[in-house]
Order: structure tokens, then sequence, then C-alpha cells
């Protein structure tokens, strides 16, 4: 049994794949296999799997009719033997150390389910300003705590520079579909299960950004699929049977958040906003207060939950500073969700 399977899942990769396992092919661990998984590619991904597998015996070569990422993880994650599962996509490229560092972590810290890294994006000219202001934020998230804090914002562990235990995973049911971001989903479910994230604090993963990722052409990783995921999850935990919830942020990103919270029958009493232009109206039923207001409402009630939904990355601190001065607790009496 070798001490980590590298899971990559494959779907018509052939301009990228050989950099990918060329990179997995160089790591100094000394004990790793690569299960590729084909999910019914049309182009030459196959074969070149298959001259990969012929030529080096850590390589396993696993091929199906196209399914999807969902079904592609879950057989991939069946098929892995080894007690630690890295995650990698055929078009990225590992460190030479992403193994040998991640898996040395899992060993020494036996209660951390998975472990990322820093991420950079590349080639340089395809990463825009909005995907530069995404990695600064998942590169500021580096301990477990730093992972918990803001894991309803977005997907603070990018997939393929996960290494997890197999066997927390498994425990909480491997992947699932529910139409919004399956790994996304797993974070979720093992952050709600008490699980235990970190990340070793250098980029161990090169991610290519290209038009034809998955992230931009699958619809399950929409706005509106995010936002049903966190709510989804937000009704499972945090925001479970308290008698309130406060959305901060009367805008798009609290209307549409809103609106999937009351469809997961979460009891949204009322909105807060700085914009003078909404204060005193209502949003679906409820009173858009100002922020002054918020204690006078907040005591009204046994035990309610504040989600803050504003996008923009400067107020994020601002409302952070506000609901500490108000004694409202981060983790205990409010989550950020955007």
């Amino acid at each position: 049994m070798p001490e980590v399977s590298v899971f990559m899942p494959c779907y018509n990769a052939e301009r990228t794949i050989r950099e990918a396992l060329s990179s997995i092919a160089a790591q100094t661990h000394p004990d790793f296999e690569v299960l590729a998984l084909d999910d019914g590619s049309t182009d030459n991904t196959a074969r070149i799997l298959n001259e990969w597998a012929q030529k080096d015996s850590r390589f396993r070569v696993i091929s199906q009719p196209h399914q999807g990422i969902v079904a592609a993880s879950n057989a991939g994650l069946e098929a892995c033997r080894a007690p630690f599962v890295a995650r990698m996509d055929a078009d990225d490229r590992a460190h030479p150390e992403r193994l040998l560092l991640q898996t040395k972590y899992l060993k020494a810290h036996p209660e951390t389910a998975a472990v990322g890294s820093l991420v950079a994006g590349f080639p340089e000219e395809n990463v825009e300003k909005g995907f530069q202001l995404y990695f600064q934020w998942l590169n500021s998230l580096i301990t477990h705590e730093d992972i918990c804090r803001e894991i309803f914002i977005e997907s603070p562990l990018p997939n393929p520079s996960v290494t997890f235990r197999k066997s927390n995973v498994i425990e909480v049911g491997g992947y699932e579909d529910h139409g919004w971001p399956e790994d996304y989903d797993l974070w979720l479910r093992l952050y709600l299960a008490g699980a235990r994230f970190a990340k070793i604090p250098q980029v161990l993963l090169a991610w290519r950004e290209h038009p034809n990722r998955l992230t931009h052409l699958d619809s399950r990783y929409s706005l509106k699929n995010f936002l049903r995921a966190k709510a989804h999850y937000l009704a499972k935990g945090p925001a479970r049977d308290r008698d309130a919830v406060f959305v901060w942020g009367a805008g798009m990103t609290g209307r549409r958040l809103s609106k999937h919270l009351l469809r997961e029958a979460l009891p949204v009493v009322a909105f807060i906003d700085v914009d003078p232009n909404k204060i005193g109206k209502t949003l679906r039923g409820q009173p858009i207060l100002a922020r002054e207001e918020l204690l006078d409402h907040w005591n009204q009630y046994q035990d309610p939950i504040l989600l803050t939904a504003v996008r923009a990355r400067k107020a994020r601190p601002l409302i952070r500073q506000k609901l500490d001065e108000f004694g409202l607790r981060e983790g205990r009496d409010w989550w950020a969700a955007a």
C-alpha cells in the first residue's frame, strides 16, 4: 500500500495532462501512486494516460463512460489505496515537495482531516484582477481558525491543492451531487462534522487559469448555486434552531442570500444597511434597519444570528469592527457569508 494516492480525474485534457503528470512524477515523496480516472474523454487523454502507466508502475488508469465530476470523484476515491489522498487536476502543476510536505503534516497532526497549501495562478497573462484578489484571499487563510471563520464566504480550500485523510471523507459520505460545487460541499460537510483543516504556508500548486475550466463552464459553480450551498449548510449548522436571522446587507447579495435562507425555512427577521435610501423600507416583508438599531432588535430574541451579505471586500473589516464594538462574537453570534 502506498502512503499517498494522487487522484486525478481527467476529461478531454490532452493539451495539459502531460505537464500535470510530469509535475507528479517529479515529486520528492518516495512512496505514492497516481490514480488517473479518464471520464469518457473523446480526445487523446486515455492514450496519454496509458502511455504513462506503461512506463511508470506508480501510475494507474481507470476508464469509464462520461459521468461527470461527482461520479468520477467517487469512483476515484474508492480506488485509491492509500490512507492519504492528494487531489490533483489534469491542467495544473504540483510543486516537487507538495506530497512530502502535506503527508508529513498529516502524520504529525492526526487531528487534521485535510491540508491544503497556498496557490499561484498561471499563465500570468490569464490571471485577471478578480482572480488575483481571489488568490490573495485564499492565501490569507492558513490556520484552521482562519479557514472556519470564512468558510461561508467562498470555498477556502482549492480542491486540487488538498491532501486529505480518506477515512474522514468516507465518513461524511464522499462526494455528493446537490447541483452546487462538489468540493465546497465536501468542505462544508467536514466542517459541520467537526473536522480540522490546515494549509502549508507556501505555494505548492500552480493553478492554471483558462476559459475552459469547469468552474467557468458548469452551472454548478454559478453564484446562485454557491448561495444555495451556503444557505443549506448554514441551516444545518450555525443557524440551526436560531429564533431569528439578521442579514447585514440589503443589496443584491443580501436579497439573493435571504431568498435561499427563507427556502431553508430560516426565520429572517430584519436586514441591516448603511444606505439611507434603503433604511426604513422593507425587504421580503422585513424591516431594513440602520446599524445603530441592530441591538435593540437583537435583544428581543433568545438566540439570534447575524449573517453578513456584502460582497465589497473593503466593507468586510469595517463590518467586523462594528460588530465587535457591539459585543457580538464572530463564530458564535455572526458569520460572514459574502
